[in-house]
């Protein structure tokens, strides 16, 4: 058996099983065991197969060797963060729904002036609801990669960091800063939470969203190319337990958690099972979430998702609310 066939009957290349010697991103704990092969369907950068482990001691999911020399490739032109004026009508809804959290959690702060940090945030669309929904916001930060986003940014009246979260330094202090998609995104998310919580207000509060690999889709889709895998751009992955760990060791506390639908995440790995059957052909300058098909899988199990959440359930997107351990709420 090659090991093309041991890929394509749900198991990892043998060469792979053995695990890897890189230390767990999020406990640094060594001793990890290889948990599945991935590839990148949704924009399809590289024909390469990238390897996912998890750790033995807090069960994170970690890519080894992540690309981090590699992202002017992996992120390309057509990312959909850097398209935030094309969203969908299934991105919209989302938005209105992440809405009214973001208004509970400025209505919870005090002061008669709020400064809000975005990080990859973009051109700042969301620091623009953000102003919308509190008038109290007086200040605001943008911290992300695109530089084609800054302009934009600016124009907008946002301040604008080009770089790497871990390289932002500023004198301000932040009452809510946003993490929406992104910590699964980094090397070392220990090292970004602990730099963000010097920016942070006695009050303040950060609102991270991120996969839960405690999920159904997760389970299924293991060895077919799960669409949480974000394959090759999500490079640590966590569920509940692992990220309040990780919280914990970092200085916060996590004051609220939910659960979310994941419904992009069903969407894409159901359509790159069609189209590994031949069943279903993709636009080779479009991303799969381009896809016609795309919308509707994602509208029906976004209905799938909820339900399960309401009925408890544990889908594969959370929202976790930190703030400084001491702080009381």
């Amino acid at each position: 058996m090659n090991e093309h066939t041991e890929t394509m009957r749900g198991r990892a290349p043998r060469a792979a099983d053995a695990g890897t010697s890189t230390r767990c991103p999020a406990c640094q704990e060594a001793g990890a065991e290889h948990w599945a092969t991935a590839r990148d369907v949704e924009y399809r950068t590289s024909e390469q197969e990238f390897q996912y482990y998890r750790c033995a001691r807090c069960g994170a999911l970690f890519l080894d060797p992540m690309p981090v020399d590699r992202l002017a490739e992996i992120y390309p032109a057509n990312y959909y963060a850097y398209a935030s004026d094309e969203q969908s009508f299934a991105h919209r809804v989302k938005d209105r729904l992440d809405a009214v959290r973001l208004r509970r959690i400025l209505s919870r702060l005090s002061g008669d002036e709020l400064k809000v940090l975005d990080v990859g945030g973009g051109d700042g669309w969301q620091l623009d609801v953000i102003r919308g929904l509190d008038s109290r916001v007086s200040f605001t930060q943008v911290v992300d990669l695109d530089e084609a986003a800054q302009s934009r940014a600016v124009a907008r009246g946002h301040e604008f960091f080009c770089g790497r979260v871990e390289d932002f330094s500023t004198e301000q202090r932040f009452d809510l800063i946003l993490l929406i998609n992104l910590i699964e995104h980094v090397s070392d998310p220990g090292d970004v939470l602990r730099t963000l919580g010097r920016h942070l207000t006695p009050q303040g509060v950060i609102l991270i969203k991120t996969p839960n690999t405690d999920s159904m889709d997760a389970r299924i889709f293991r060895h077919r190319d799960w669409g949480g895998y974000h394959c090759p751009r999500h490079w640590v992955l966590f569920d509940r337990r692992n990220f309040t760990r990780l919280a914990l060791a970092c200085g916060f506390t996590v004051h609220r958690f939910a659960y979310t639908q994941g419904a992009p995440f069903w969407g894409t790995s159901i359509l790159a099972g069609l189209v590994r059957r031949g069943w279903v052909k993709v636009s080779a300058d479009r991303p799969m979430t381009r896809h016609p098909l795309f919308p509707i899988l994602a509208a029906g199990f976004a209905a799938f998702d909820l339900a399960r959440g309401l009925l408890g359930g544990r889908p594969s997107q959370m929202f976790v609310e930190l703030v400084p351990a001491r702080a009381r709420r």
